[in-house]
């Protein structure tokens, strides 16, 4: 299918409509909401990156290297188990 441009002085933006109504008896809860607990950040990992690392704690162990390498700053707080 062939992408086509806006008209001039059209912008994309006129497609959308100033409200939408959304039907939220038809939501459903986040399934990947139980995966991260509190106090952690997800992170999804390029498809090539993550062909290197077959654990989450395999890539833990070389963030934390990568910190230990880095100069010190008032404003990083590193945290261990």
């Amino acid at each position: 299918m062939k992408k086509t441009q806006a008209a001039k002085g059209q912008r994309a933006t006129d497609d959308m409509r100033r409200e939408y109504r959304f039907d939220y008896s038809k939501s459903k809860p986040n399934r990947f909401a139980g995966r991260a607990s509190h106090g952690r950040t997800v992170v999804v990992l390029d498809p090539d990156i993550a062909e290197v690392f077959d654990s989450a704690e395999s890539v833990n162990n070389v963030l934390r290297a990568l910190i230990a390498t880095m100069p010190r700053t008032q404003k990083r707080k590193i945290s261990n188990k």
